[in-house]
């Protein structure tokens, strides 16, 4: 005990801060703001200005400690998510459900099709995919969906919406989405999409590759983890509709990332996202970091 209380003091020193966030389970007692800074601090290597936040990285932080409107709650839950596409612009831009049960146990993958999605509504990654019943191991997704049920996404960011989410289980309709499907994420301003990340590639690998453009489709001097396409990359015939929907879903909203993706000709509504990489992603040059800082106003939320 004498040990510990002569360590409490380098506790508070730039070491100690980040041996506590270090450790999920002491950061859940530590306040919204500190965890912030810290994280800021540790990731993008530079003190987080919460009092006039001119960046995007830095604006996203304040938006995750004042901006807590309930209905992003419900945007950012999987299941009710699409209950909201489906009230705003229609059903045909979503994935139907098969079912939603809130324990493992309580699905019956008797009646299950041939080919379905399960996954997690209150997480990222929280994802089994089942191509053919015959061979589909229960077990192992049983294993890997209860540890999902037990996170709280909200924990490792600090990202408010997804506090009050109540996790559950939803089955989705497989789509056969061929591998290293192009999605584009269209940066939305209060009505506006005005920067898209068109993202190439298979996710987590090295093929993938971010390519950053403007409404008009000129290429923008964007980089972030990942490169850029070297080979041009040409516009969907969808496009005007992507940029109506994602202006149309943003309407009132300071900053949201609205994803899509096309099947079949059907453009789909992959999520809406408040926090692109949690606002701890370094944007290069750094300019840009402040240029699309500019575009979130504040003044929605004050």
């Amino acid at each position: 005990m004498n040990k510990l209380l002569k360590a409490l003091p380098c506790l508070f020193t730039p070491s100690g801060i980040i041996y506590i966030l270090n450790r999920t389970f002491v950061r859940k007692y530590l306040p919204d703001k500190m965890v912030l800074k810290g994280l800021f601090k540790k990731r993008m290597g530079k003190n987080l200005n919460l009092e006039n936040p001119l960046s995007f990285s830095e604006k996203l932080q304040w938006l995750k400690l004042y901006d807590h409107n309930p209905e992003y709650t419900r945007i950012v839950d999987k299941v009710t998510f699409k209950d909201y596409i489906t009230e705003k612009i229609g059903a045909q831009y979503i994935v139907p459900n098969i079912g939603v049960w809130e324990k493992f146990e309580d699905i019956d993958f008797d009646k299950m099709p041939e080919k379905f999605v399960l996954k997690c509504n209150h997480d990222s990654g929280g994802v089994v995919i089942c191509k053919d019943k015959s061979k589909f191991d229960i077990e192992s997704a049983k294993k890997k969906i209860n540890k999902s049920l037990k996170t709280n996404y909200y924990w490792s960011g600090r990202e408010w919406p997804y506090k009050g989410v109540k996790p559950c289980i939803l089955a989705e309709e497989y789509l056969d989405l061929p591998e290293g499907m192009v999605e584009y994420k269209m940066f939305s301003f209060n009505g506006e999409a005005k920067i898209i990340d068109v993202c190439m590639g298979v996710a987590h690998t090295p093929t993938r590759t971010n390519t950053f453009f403007d409404r008009e489709w000129n290429k923008l001097p964007i980089h972030t983890h990942l490169p850029n396409e070297k080979g041009d990359v040409k516009p969907p015939e969808e496009l005007s509709e992507m940029l109506e929907i994602a202006d149309k879903l943003s309407k009132g909203i300071p900053q949201v990332r609205v994803d899509f993706y096309i099947y079949k000709g059907q453009i789909y509504l992959g999520e809406m996202t408040f926090f692109h990489d949690s606002g701890m992603t370094k944007i290069t040059p750094e300019e840009w970091d402040y240029k699309m800082g500019e575009y979130i106003d504040l003044d929605i939320v004050k």
